[in-house]
């Protein structure tokens, strides 16, 4: 018998609260961006990967959510200052969530939401937004779930929530149970004070092609994509032993071989999926060139245009002054 998220939730919240025990609750979450790329799935329902993965949060970049009862009939959603239709997808995606720890009861909430990078845009927006939400309800409710069961938890919204619980560095690991209890971040107890990351982001606007639809159509249809677990086993191994050894170069090679490759599995699915636009390539063709002149820069992609660079402290002035508006963040100054 497949399980479902009602019986992970169930599970996971046996010995807890079953009602809010407070009117009002607040919380944040970092966004996370993948070193090491999550994408594709072994388990749909329950948001189970195919393969590990690894990311690093940004600093004081993410989502923040405020939770209050209403006394309503249906739920109230705002993000970024703007109402929320509750027949919008992104509505009927939280509101599905909700639904989950209500099973007995009829309470409706008002969901105020913040995020401090462009929505659904390919700025791991998704999964800071799940993680914000869950550890909101816990303090809605008085749980007393620990980190690691609430990354469970924020995994159902969005597989990749369930990495943006922790600052700095965080492994998904892929876990073997059928019912996902072993697939959950844990937090790596390395630093890296004087590794750089840089933001560029060409637009606001959303992507055409959601990552939960490029992801199954380039499973289904990617002839390249056979190669993928092979390609994250080499990868996610280079990345681990780079962050242990501070060696920067394999840090950065691991980490844009493995983004090229997944963006390379999309461009062979069917229809093709392409989210670099000219701003994109014209990026990747200046870190090249900096790389060229002995400058050590890399780059990250996830579902969408942007770009995350990686470089090192020293390095900064000079990627200033190549990309005017990057946002360039130190992942540990970080106040969580």
């Amino acid at each position: 018998m497949n399980l479902t998220k009602l019986d992970v939730v169930n599970t996971l919240l046996r010995d807890q609260k079953q009602q809010p025990s407070q009117q009002h609750s607040h919380a944040f979450a970092p966004v996370n961006i993948a070193l090491c790329k999550y994408w594709g799935k072994r388990d749909n329902q329950l948001n189970l990967p195919l393969t590990s993965s690894l990311s690093i949060a940004l600093p004081n970049l993410g989502t923040h959510t405020t939770l209050q009862l209403i006394d309503s009939t249906h739920d109230s959603i705002t993000l970024n200052n703007q109402a929320v239709a509750t027949d919008s997808d992104f509505a009927k995606k939280l509101i599905a969530f909700l639904d989950l720890f209500r099973q007995q009861s009829h309470w409706r909430i008002a969901v105020d939401t913040h995020s401090d990078v462009p929505v659904a845009a390919g700025l791991a927006s998704s999964a800071s937004g799940f993680a914000a939400l869950v550890l909101a309800l816990q303090q809605l409710f008085g749980w007393t779930l620990n980190l690691t069961e609430l990354s469970v938890l924020a995994r159902l919204g969005s597989g990749s929530a369930c990495r943006s619980l922790w600052p700095g560095f965080v492994l998904w690991h892929v876990g073997e149970h059928a019912d996902g209890m072993d697939s959950h971040g844990i937090p790596l107890p390395q630093t890296w004070p004087d590794l750089r990351l840089g933001l560029l982001i060409f637009h606001q606007q959303a992507k055409p092609v959601s990552s939960r639809v490029a992801m199954q159509r380039t499973v289904d249809t990617s002839i390249l994509y056979r190669s993928w677990p092979d390609q994250v086993a080499q990868d996610l191994s280079d990345i681990q032993a780079a962050i242990t050894q501070h060696d920067f170069e394999k840090l950065g090679i691991a980490a844009e071989r493995n983004a090229m490759a997944m963006h390379a599995t999309m461009l062979s699915s069917w229809p093709p999926i392409m989210y670099s636009n000219s701003d994109t390539i014209k990026a990747m063709q200046t870190i090249w060139n900096l790389r060229s002149e002995g400058i050590q820069v890399y780059f990250t992609q996830d579902a969408g245009p942007h770009l995350k660079l990686l470089f090192r402290a020293k390095d900064s002035a000079r990627i200033q002054q190549e990309f005017e508006q990057i946002i360039t963040l130190d992942p540990f100054l970080f106040k969580f």
